[in-house]
């Protein structure tokens, strides 16, 4: 059985690139994480969406497709629709999806479940790597609190993921099914529950995730507090079962919301497009205030054009450069988090690393 990680990086399954990249090569992603649009049905109280506020194209059906199809062109193995929006808002969702696996690429998507149609469940499900359902809440009135949204948006998700659960049971699919809940200290009281909530339901697994901030701390994400919670996050992983894991993101609930490296290679093998369109490192930079950082926008310019410019390269190597400080220059714990641990080790101590070869891997192509 391979393995489902959830609290680490996947990188070093992609040992010809890695070593591209450390030969001083230009490399493509590995991994795209985008969204459709910067619009949401929800209003969720952690939301860094809300941070990342710039410049929005319009991005069409055309636009999509020609980005899907330049990504399987250069070599881009995964992409997944979650970043700064709710891509299940765009008209073009489940065109983008079917047309992403027919270019062969390794199709996800993270949702809050909302806005899916019932009669085209099967149709993407049949298609995606995996789907992973955003909940904080177990229960309407405290779903409705945390996600900014009406009492009522509960049961139709919860109905939504149980129709998922059952139409990959009947027709056998691989897909994989999950909860996320992104983690407060004063979410505490919903930790067992949705534990409960996920075995129920019959989903593969549930993750407990920190809340990202950003470098002056908009959202006041209190890392210390965290510590608090070990006990109760603990008590939830007991809810695992040989078919359903409960799981926390440990390494970084941990951290203190400190980084141990400065500079940031990651995006190189994980690349974050806004739902506005832009091409930027990470989501950490999408805000208008970091132009500098700001490489271009797939509604103005083919991707493939984007990643062969000189710009592109340009801001990637000054983010990887002595010039560039992620520890105090960028928000914290970003979705390349663990990326860049695993490069800052393998630069820093010149260490050589070698392909695992004891277990496969779920999701290899999400790293």
């Amino acid at each position: 059985m391979k393995e489902l990680v959830l609290d680490g990086q996947k990188l070093a399954y992609h040992e010809e690139r890695l070593k591209a990249w450390l030969e001083g090569k230009k490399i493509a992603p590995i991994t795209i994480d985008c969204a459709l649009t910067r619009r949401c049905t929800y209003r969720c109280v952690y939301c860094y969406g809300a941070l990342q506020a710039n410049d929005e194209k319009k991005i069409t059906k055309d636009v999509i497709f020609r980005f899907l199809d330049d990504a399987a062109d250069i070599g881009v193995k995964g992409v997944s629709f979650v970043s700064d929006g709710e891509s299940t808002c765009s008209p073009y969702f489940y065109d983008a999806v079917l047309r992403g696996k027919a270019n062969g690429l390794d199709m996800a998507v993270g949702t809050n479940g909302y806005l899916l149609k019932e009669d085209r469940l099967e149709e993407i499900l049949s298609v995606l790597t995996y789907i992973r359902f955003n909940i904080s809440a177990a229960g309407a009135k405290r779903y409705a609190d945390i996600h900014g949204t009406d009492d009522k948006c509960f049961e139709r998700v919860v109905k939504i993921i149980r129709q998922c659960v059952n139409i990959k049971k009947d027709k056998l699919l691989g897909v994989t099914i999950g909860l996320q809940m992104v983690f407060l200290p004063r979410f505490s009281d919903q930790v067992i529950p949705l534990a409960k909530l996920g075995k129920d339901l019959g989903v593969d697994y549930l993750i407990f995730k920190h809340c990202s901030d950003d470098e002056v701390g908009s959202l006041r994400v209190d890392y210390l507090k965290y510590q608090s919670c070990i006990d109760i996050l603990k008590e939830a992983e007991k809810y695992s079962t040989h078919e359903y894991k409960v799981a926390v993101k440990w390494s970084k609930i941990l951290s203190g919301g400190k980084r141990k490296y400065k500079q940031c290679y990651a995006p190189a093998f994980i690349m974050q497009f806004s739902g506005s369109g832009l091409v930027a490192p990470c989501g950490m930079l999408f805000n208008s205030k970091y132009k500098k950082y700001h490489i271009g926008n797939i509604a103005e310019k083919s991707f493939k054009e984007i990643w062969q410019d000189e710009r592109y390269w340009d801001v990637l190597n000054f983010i990887a450069s002595d010039k560039f400080n992620a520890q105090i220059m960028c928000g914290t714990l970003c979705l390349q988090h663990k990326v860049n641990e695993f490069l800052w080790d393998l630069k820093s101590s010149g260490a050589s690393f070698t392909m695992p070869k004891d277990k496969q891997v779920l999701h290899k192509n999400f790293i």
